[in-house]
């Protein structure tokens, strides 16, 4: 089969979730045999017309000089190309830009996917104006893409009881942690199995206020590391609220992959707040790095990490589990061994792109 990946700014992996899933799809379903396409804003720093087999299509796009608005036209550009192609599938990472330009366009030999990401129109970040049209982008996207993915269960109930659409579940995907490395901690001031940690993107969305509440109120010593970009008015604002506790510490965004997996596997708690979104890929990298996992409680987090977490609603909710009944080492141990085995039979990658392989395969027919 032809399969063209659209949707992101490109590969190899410079910038996000989308990006990193079609790196690691494309990759795999080359070595699976097919053709694959994926496309790559011209300003992408990966200048080859190949990687690892894959072709890489460079597309304009004026994100970089007009905003946002810039993905329409580049997305737009990709599809179009997909269609000259005559790619048997296009799989579109997203659906805005598939829902506005799909009753335009001759998609007769290409059949569309659409993987529609998370509940986007929930976001904190977004007034009212921009929730309400990608609500409204959310419904074109269910009604013209013909075949749609969800990634998280909830998210596949949630487009039948709204839009009565089907939809194929398949999750997001990760790889095991294997070779932990404790000296890695000394570049952080903390010691192994005696601190506790978020990684976040600072958005309201994600509880991060709540997370530090619940901690700041708390008798525990030990210190707290928040990792992740403070440039936007949310991380600025936590940042001067909790200058005074000196067990916060606010290590801004750290890139260094490697250096992330080894801080979670060596904190005694890990936070994840996330709440709009499916599967989220920070939460399997939690899971994929051994970390002891304090969730919020709502059906996305839940339906990934079942009875293998701790669950928190509250800052007051998360005083009561940091100052509780210490978890024992058995029950700490379970939870993480259970979580890995997850993560080594359902969220690996080359399960999730067996998945992608098999739909491609049924709508190609």
């Amino acid at each position: 089969m032809k399969i063209a990946i659209a949707g992101t700014r490109g590969i190899p992996n410079n910038y996000g979730g989308f990006e990193q899933c079609a790196e690691y799809l494309s990759v795999l379903l080359t070595e699976m045999g097919h053709e694959v396409i994926v496309y790559n804003s011209h300003y992408h720093p990966y200048q080859k017309a190949e990687f690892k087999g894959v072709q890489i299509v460079k597309c304009y796009n004026p994100e970089n000089k007009i905003g946002t608005a810039g993905n329409f036209i580049y997305d737009l550009l990709c599809m179009r190309h997909a269609i000259r192609e005559k790619a048997d599938v296009l799989l579109m990472l997203g659906y805005t830009t598939a829902s506005v330009f799909y009753p335009f366009l001759n998609f007769k030999k290409t059949i569309l996917v659409t993987n529609m990401d998370g509940l986007e129109w929930k976001r904190d970040k977004w007034n009212n104006a921009v929730k309400k049209l990608a609500k409204w982008f959310e419904k074109l996207g269910a009604k013209y893409s013909p075949f749609l993915v969800a990634d998280n269960p909830r998210i596949q109930e949630y487009l039948w009881e709204t839009y009565q659409k089907e939809s194929t579940c398949i999750a997001y995907g990760c790889e095991p942690f294997l070779n932990p490395d404790e000296s890695v901690l000394k570049n952080y001031g903390v010691t192994a199995g005696n601190y506790g940690m978020l990684i976040a993107r600072m958005e309201a969305e994600n509880n991060i206020e709540m997370i530090l509440d619940g901690f700041a109120a708390s008798k525990l010593s030990c210190p707290f590391l928040v990792i992740g970009n403070l440039t936007t008015e949310y991380g600025k604002r936590l940042a001067i609220k909790f200058k005074n506790d000196s067990r916060i510490i606010f290590k801004g965004g750290i890139y260094n992959f490697n250096h992330l997996n080894n801080l979670r596997y060596f904190s005694r708690y890990y936070f994840h707040g996330h709440t709009v979104g499916g599967t989220n890929p920070s939460l399997l990298e939690a899971m994929a790095s051994g970390a002891y996992i304090y969730a919020h409680q709502n059906g996305f987090n839940s339906s990934v990490l079942g009875s293998d977490a701790s669950y928190f609603d509250s800052a007051a909710a998360i005083t009561t589990l940091l100052e509780g009944s210490p978890i024992t080492d058995q029950k700490r141990a379970a939870a993480i061994q259970n979580n890995l085995q997850k993560v080594n039979e359902i969220y690996t990658w080359p399960v999730i792109a067996g998945q992608y392989e098999a739909l491609c395969r049924k709508v190609v027919g």
